[in-house]
């Protein structure tokens, strides 16, 4: 099948703030697409399963990737945001079933306490990043794979007005 024809894994992101307007970002522990130590850093994100809702599917992403179960639900981004995975690593990634992602983003706010935080262990679910920390929001498009920096752009533009202090 060409690239152009195969079709867009449906995934969810998620932009956790905490009380001091920083996102939590993972490294990722491995992956086709890894190109080198500085862009290895994503927020957390993945498939919806068969028959799933979005938002639910974002809760139970946070919670499979980061033991995370204390959020308040801040806002989404209406459109789906899509990206193409390079055409190399097409046959590496999700067993060559797709050429990328469309994405359905939600903020959310983190109302527990770091040790709730569980990257190494999460909840029944094998680890996707091997280390974690709170990043500006600003900042987090230069650290992905350059690949989905456009997404991530635009995640920056949608949910800036979150990155605020809180009580």
């Amino acid at each position: 099948m060409r690239f152009e024809d195969l079709p867009y894994r449906p995934c969810v992101g998620v932009v956790l703030f905490n009380r001091e307007g920083m996102v939590f970002i993972g490294r990722r522990i491995d992956g086709p697409e890894h190109i080198d130590l500085t862009h290895s850093w994503q927020m957390p994100q993945g498939g919806i399963d068969q028959g799933e809702e979005p938002w639910p599917a974002a809760v139970r992403e946070l919670r499979e990737e980061t033991n995370i179960r204390s959020v308040e639900r801040l806002g989404e981004i209406s459109d789906w945001l899509k990206y193409d995975i390079p055409r190399e690593i097409v046959g590496q990634a999700w067993k060559g079933k797709y050429r990328g992602q469309t994405q359905k983003w939600f903020a959310m706010r983190f109302t527990g306490n770091d040790p709730e935080i569980d990257v190494e262990h999460p909840a029944g679910h094998e680890p996707e990043f091997s280390s974690w920390r709170w990043e500006r929001l600003q900042n987090v498009p230069d650290l992905v794979v350059p690949f989905k920096r456009t997404v991530y752009e635009r995640v920056v533009a949608e949910f800036a007005k979150y990155a605020k202090i809180v009580g």
